[in-house]
């Protein structure tokens, strides 16, 4: 059997053709595109009349294959607005624009993070679609009053396709307005908030087949009509159902632009450690919950080497893979979390000034700030490490890492030095493994999620990386130092 997945990373989106042939799956990526957000009328957007558009191509390059389904899957917390006739009301916002702010700091005051983390189980963001869609209807309350239903990015790029209005379980949970325990829209937070309760769509678990595709579509692009099916929609939800893990308790980093570090549960985590640790209870393929923690991961390196080109400095990754190794290790260190790394904008110069400000070294030459990052990141994944373990009151012996990350071999080495356990590294087509499989689980090809991961370790290639230096244990109470 074929299936045809979508996956849009933050930077970038796919088409692959899955194949299900033997007992296992493979991969044929068949179209590939820019995904880059706009600045525009001093806002920060998603180019969606262009990413609908390479939806359109991948489905014209896809039709040859004789696939029988499609399933999509994106980023989190944004979305777009819908009218009662279903116009769409602007192109959706970029989850790191700034606009948010505000609402996010008066909400931690008059309800507070602790109640709304009781309430709903969310790591605490001001990227959350919750502050979203406050911010809109605090300051442009007409827009607001405009729109019949509010839609999450893969479920808007599903409306497209089919004209089906729908919210997938596991994305739905990344919006910080859901009921950890029910799985349902949280009504008593919505009203609290004063939000409209009927502009928020029915939910549907992951694996439920929506409709096939318009006919208008398929006319335009003279292809034959595929069913739509609503996968674990947020990415990170779609990566974790491919984690190969042969046991039940087992701990991931989806490892990406952001590094999502968790383990799977059958039920939330909400206490008052979890809570002090901001450890957050997003949903997973069959109603499971992700208990994990949101940390910044590539994006520094990513945007750090977009800041070298904009210096006159065209490195490649592995240039500053080369640089930080010959750099001195151990001279200051950042918390990649810091709300300042998040926007797009100069991380070599927020750097400096953050190792300033905590009392540190201040980075001077190229290698030291990629230096930086890396060890940044690795001791960030120890301290990760060592709480969810403490939550949970379990011990895990090794630590999965799935995603685009897992191609950068220093970062995998730094992790398992830091953790002291070994990292098993792969598949790094992960995100798009799990769209696949939970589409062939809807078909009837795959039983349940355990076979799923089963056919998936089968399926790729992993490599195990063993811890090797004792280094980062010498310099730990020193970066849990500069941590807020």
């Amino acid at each position: 059997m074929k299936v045809l997945a979508f996956d849009f990373g933050a930077s970038s989106g796919r088409a692959i053709i899955g194949t299900f042939e033997n007992g296992k799956i493979s991969l044929e990526e068949i179209h590939r595109f820019d995904n880059g957000p706009v600045f525009m009328n001093g806002g920060f957007y998603w180019d969606l009349p262009k990413l609908f558009h390479e939806v359109k191509q991948g489905l014209i390059k896809a039709e040859k294959y004789g696939y029988e389904s499609i399933g999509i899957d994106t980023w989190g917390v944004d979305y777009a607005l819908i009218t009662l006739d279903g116009l769409l009301l602007g192109n959706p916002y970029n989850y790191r624009d700034e606009r948010t702010i505000p609402v996010f700091e008066k909400l931690k005051e008059t309800i507070g993070e602790s109640k709304l983390y009781k309430m709903t189980g969310i790591q605490n963001m001001n990227i959350n679609t919750l502050y979203q869609l406050l911010e809109t209807k605090e300051n442009h309350p007409d827009f607001y009053a405009l729109a019949d239903r509010l839609i999450l990015m893969p479920d808007l790029f599903g409306y497209l396709l089919t004209g089906k209005v729908y919210a997938e379980r596991s994305m739905a949970s990344t919006t910080q307005l859901l009921d950890p325990y029910t799985k349902d829209w949280n009504k008593k937070l919505i009203d609290k908030l004063g939000l409209d309760i009927t502009k928020f769509p029915e939910l549907v678990d992951s694996g439920t087949q929506i409709a096939p595709v318009k006919d208008e579509i398929c006319k335009e692009l003279d292809i034959t009509p595929k069913m739509l099916t609503a996968i674990a929609g947020h990415d990170t939800a779609s990566a974790v159902v491919a984690v190969p893990a042969k046991v039940k308790d087992f701990v991931y980093i989806s490892c990406g632009t952001w590094s999502l570090f968790g383990t799977e549960l059958d039920e939330p985590c909400i206490t008052e450690m979890s809570a002090e640790m901001n450890i957050t209870n997003e949903g997973g393929h069959d109603r499971t919950t992700r208990f994990l923690k949101n940390i910044i991961g590539l994006w520094m390196i990513q945007e750090t080497r977009r800041q070298f080109k904009r210096d006159g400095k065209d490195y490649s990754y592995a240039d500053m893979e080369k640089l930080a190794r010959e750099a001195k290790p151990m001279q200051c260190f950042i918390d990649p979390d810091d709300p300042r790394f998040t926007p797009p904008g100069n991380q070599i110069q927020r750097i400096r000034e953050f190792c300033q400000e905590t009392g540190q070294y201040v980075p001077q030459t190229d290698g030291e700030i990629i230096r930086c990052i890396y060890e940044s990141l690795a001791m960030k994944y120890k301290y990760t490490f060592e709480n969810l373990q403490k939550c949970t009151g379990r011990t895990f012996e090794a630590i999965h890492m799935v995603g685009g990350g897992t191609k950068d071999g220093f970062l995998c080495q730094m992790t398992a030095d830091a953790t002291n356990v070994p990292v098993i590294a792969g598949p790094i087509e992960a995100t798009a493994a799990g769209n696949i499989a939970v589409q062939l689980i809807a078909a009837g090809e795959i039983k349940d999620l355990k076979e799923a991961r089963e056919i998936i370790a089968d399926s790729f290639s992993v490599q195990e990386f063993t811890p090797q230096d004792k280094t980062f244990d010498e310099y730990y109470e020193e970066f849990c130092k500069i941590l807020k």
